[in-house]
């Protein structure tokens, strides 16, 4: 080791050091050898009651917004942020907004109006997106730009049912339209949900109206916090409300199943699959099953095995739908299913309700449980979510052979 000369300060260093001690100069440039680069310094604490500096999570053009200081708390002593003074690509202009906004005359802070000219002259200066710009933006108006870019410039094509069903949703929740976007909360969302007559099916819509529009409105530093995270639809799924085919009605089917339509029903009813989980279902004719699903994720890209009652109905629908010219359209069998039900005179269920294409959901589960396949299995072949089942959840497996010996439990009349 031996000493050499700061070129910067002309203190004696050791030729080993990474920089100077005294003045910081990386002595590498000096010394032509490799050394690790140095830790990026930390930046120092801003002084109270200056405000803060957030690095927002996401890809977003400007990350850092600049808070003015905290004057309110909540009831547990925890500071509650006034809304940002904007946001900005880089720290150093965060930092000079905050400098701006503490340099101003109390009058301007205080003032909406003023307040609002303050942020425009940050606007014009440090090149940032301003809070207040989207101020007075109302539900409506943020509506309007995100189906916009979603449904007409987006280059994914998206079909005229999604964008029916996002004005729906949109109308569905009139008393927001008016309202500035920026000033709803979470009870704001929560009581539309909660104070809508319509079904459950109606809802999901809603929310998933609120869950794109505040995805939007943080892309573009409209908002800073996604509260359509929070609401929850609290009446039970009527969706999933059915009820099964008596034995006598599985006989009518069984008896007429060489004729059109009928033998759908019946790979429906010994699936379990939703009626629209057949426009995509894939058919893996080697081992005989249907994989596929829709709705939830534990529902989406499940393996049931085919009971061999209707593995040659699995190899019709295939020839007829997945390989042949016709596509199987939901809305189409749905009215055949009614016609079909109607000449065998099975319109009408033992509790003298009508029969829907749900009630074959309905039917697989009622037999599951009359022919003793396993709970675990039975939630698998469903799709049905453990929730907090752990025992289930965590170490609950069941193998394709496994599934297949439950499923083929399941009697089945011998008309064929």
């Amino acid at each position: 080791m031996a000493l050499i000369s700061c070129p910067e300060c002309e203190h004696s260093i050791s030729d080993k050091a990474y920089s100077c001690p005294s003045c910081g100069y990386p002595m590498n440039i000096v010394s032509g050898k490799t050394f690790p680069a140095r830790s990026v310094r930390k930046r120092h604490k801003l002084p109270n009651g200056f405000g803060s500096i957030k690095h927002l999570s996401g890809r977003r053009s400007r990350p850092w917004a600049a808070y003015p200081p905290v004057t309110k708390f909540s009831l547990n002593g925890a500071p509650v942020l006034d809304p940002a003074i904007g946001y900005f690509k880089i720290y150093d202009d965060a930092y000079q907004a905050l400098l701006l906004y503490n340099n101003a005359p109390d009058n301007i802070k205080k003032s909406n109006i003023l307040f609002s000219e303050l942020c425009t002259a940050i606007l014009s200066s440090c090149n940032c997106s301003i809070s207040a710009k989207y101020a007075n933006m109302t539900f409506a108006e943020l509506y309007q730009q995100y189906f916009e870019h979603k449904y007409n410039q987006s280059k994914r094509k998206l079909s005229a049912s999604a964008r029916y069903s996002a004005q729906a949703a949109f109308h569905n929740c009139l008393e927001l339209h008016d309202r500035k976007f920026a000033d709803l909360k979470k009870n704001d969302l929560q009581n539309v949900i909660d104070t809508c007559p319509l079904k459950h099916s109606s809802l999901e819509l809603i929310v998933s109206l609120f869950r794109g529009m505040y995805a939007y409105a943080i892309q573009n530093d409209i908002v800073e916090k996604d509260y359509s995270q929070y609401v929850s639809i609290n009446i039970p799924d009527d969706d999933e409300s059915g009820v099964p085919f008596s034995l006598d009605a599985l006989d009518v089917l069984w008896k007429n199943s060489d004729k059109e339509n009928v033998s759908v029903i019946l790979l429906m009813i010994y699936t379990g699959f939703r009626i629209t989980a057949y426009k995509t279902i894939y058919y893996n004719e080697a081992e005989q099953y249907f994989q596929g699903g829709i709705k939830t994720f534990a529902s989406k890209n499940r393996i049931v095995p085919l009971h061999p009652a209707i593995q040659p109905f699995a190899k019709d629908f295939f020839m007829k739908y997945i390989i042949g010219n016709e596509v199987f359209a939901a809305s189409k069998f749905r009215k055949d299913f009614y016609k079909t039900l109607d000449s065998l005179g099975l319109s009408t269920s033992t509790s003298g309700t009508k029969h829907t294409p749900h009630d074959c959901r309905h039917t697989f589960s009622w037999l599951c449980d009359k022919y003793g396949v396993d709970d675990l299995s039975k939630h698998l072949l469903m799709g049905h979510a453990l929730g907090s089942d752990v025992e289930k959840s965590v170490y609950g497996h069941r193998t394709f052979e496994e599934l297949k010996v439950e499923i083929e439990k399941i009697a089945v009349p011998d008309f064929r």
